[in-house]
């Protein structure tokens, strides 16, 4: 299971493919997510205990505590969705 643990695009996202599928789920436009937004995010993949995860994710992500994960931050988001979702995220 490990291997195949929540693989949500077979060939893998680059950093800006993964930042621009995240803009689609900033539902007020104000350019950070938050942690329903990233719920809405994870669910649409599939990926089960979805708000469980946010919630990890915004814990992992937001590094001035603000409850949102903004631009400056989306790298920590990166890593999370690397290492605790199983995705494939290049800097290419």
């Amino acid at each position: 299971m490990a291997g195949r643990r929540w693989l949500l695009w077979p060939g893998g996202l680059t950093v800006e493919e993964f930042k621009e599928w995240l803009k689609q789920f900033d539902v007020d436009g104000d350019g950070r997510i938050s942690r329903a937004e990233l719920r809405k995010a994870i669910r649409s993949r599939g990926v089960w205990f979805a708000t469980l995860r946010a919630g990890r994710a915004i814990r992992h992500a937001d590094r001035d505590k603000s409850g949102y994960v903004e631009d400056a931050e989306i790298e920590n988001l990166v890593a999370f969705a690397q290492k605790d979702l199983g995705m494939k995220i290049s800097a290419w």
